[in-house]
C-alpha cells in the first residue's frame, strides 16, 4: 500500500486560506510515530477505517456519539467509520460524514492526510483525513441513533489553558483531553483529544499547559467498559478488551 491515500491532492487548493496552509504543510511532514506509538503492522490483514478532520471559520468539527451507543458512547470524535469495499479513504470520509451530520462532501476541499494510524485492541488502521469546508451548508443530526450534537469549535477555545485537561479512565489510562461545549462540560479524549495533542503540538499550535486539572469521564461514557469488565471478571481469558481509541464503525 502507498503511503499517501489514493486521491490525496499533490498541490494546495490555490485559494486554501492562509491559517491553513502550515496545517496542510505540517500534514506532509508529520509521520506516524509523531503521533502515536502503535503503526499498523506490515503483512498482516487489518480493519480499515478513515475520518474526516474537517476545519471551517478556524474551527474544527467534532461529533458526540449517543450516549445509549453500545460502543464509546457518548465519545467525542471526528466523522468516520469503516471503509466499504472499494472505497478510498477520502471516500469512506466524506460519505460517513454526510451519513452521520449532512455535510454535502461537494462543499468539501481535501487538502490532505494524516499518516494511517493503528488500534491494537480492534485492529483498526484509521487514515485522518484533512479538509476544508470551502462552501459551508447547513447540516444536521441525520443519524440520531449514532451521533447525540454537532461541535463546532474553534482552534483559539480549544487551545485555550483553561480548557485542557488530563482526562482519568477507572481502567488506569491518563491521557490529554479538552472541555468543549456551550458550557464547557463536554470532554474530548481518547482517539481524537490524540490527534488533536499531538499533530497541533507538532505544529507549534498547542501552548505547553502545567499540570491540567484532571478529571473522570462521567459514568454514560463508562457505560462499556462496565459492562467489559463484568464480562471479564466471569471469563479470567476474556479480559477488558475496551480500545478507548478505536473510532465509530
Amino acid at each position: 500500500m502507498s503511503d499517501v491515500p489514493s486521491g490525496t491532492p499533490q498541490d494546495l487548493p490555490a485559494d486554501l486560506p492562509d491559517w491553513l496552509r502550515p496545517v496542510a504543510e505540517g500534514a506532509r511532514r508529520i509521520r506516524g510515530g509523531d503521533l502515536t506509538a502503535f503503526l499498523p503492522p506490515q503483512g498482516r490483514p487489518v480493519r480499515r477505517g478513515a475520518v474526516l478532520m474537517l476545519f471551517g471559520d478556524r474551527d474544527v468539527l467534532l461529533t458526540e456519539r449517543a450516549h445509549d451507543m453500545r460502543s464509546h458512547p457518548g465519545q467525542v470524535s471526528f466523522p468516520g467509520g469503516s471503509i466499504d469495499p472499494g472505497e478510498t479513504e477520502i471516500e469512506a470520509a466524506l460519505r460517513e460524514a454526510d451519513e452521520e451530520i449532512g455535510v454535502d462532501p461537494a462543499g468539501v476541499e481535501v487538502f490532505g492526510t494524516l499518516p494511517e494510524l493503528w488500534l491494537p485492541p480492534s485492529n483498526f488502521a484509521v487514515t485522518p483525513v484533512l479538509g476544508w469546508w470551502r462552501e459551508p451548508a447547513p447540516i444536521r443530526v441525520a443519524s440520531p441513533q449514532e451521533v447525540h450534537a454537532i461541535h463546532r469549535v474553534t482552534l483559539e477555545e480549544l487551545f485555550a489553558p483553561e480548557h485542557r485537561i488530563q482526562v482519568r479512565h477507572p481502567g488506569g489510562w491518563m491521557g490529554p483531553g479538552f472541555l468543549i461545549g456551550p458550557d464547557k462540560d463536554v470532554i474530548l479524549w481518547g482517539f481524537t483529544g490524540g490527534i488533536l495533542t499531538r499533530f497541533f503540538d507538532f505544529l507549534g499550535w498547542l501552548p505547553p499547559v502545567a499540570d491540567p486539572p484532571v478529571h473522570d469521564l462521567p459514568d454514560y461514557m463508562l457505560a462499556e467498559h462496565v459492562r467489559r469488565t463484568a464480562a471479564a471478571a466471569v471469563d479470567e481469558d476474556a479480559g477488558d478488551g475496551m480500545d478507548i481509541l478505536e473510532p465509530n464503525e
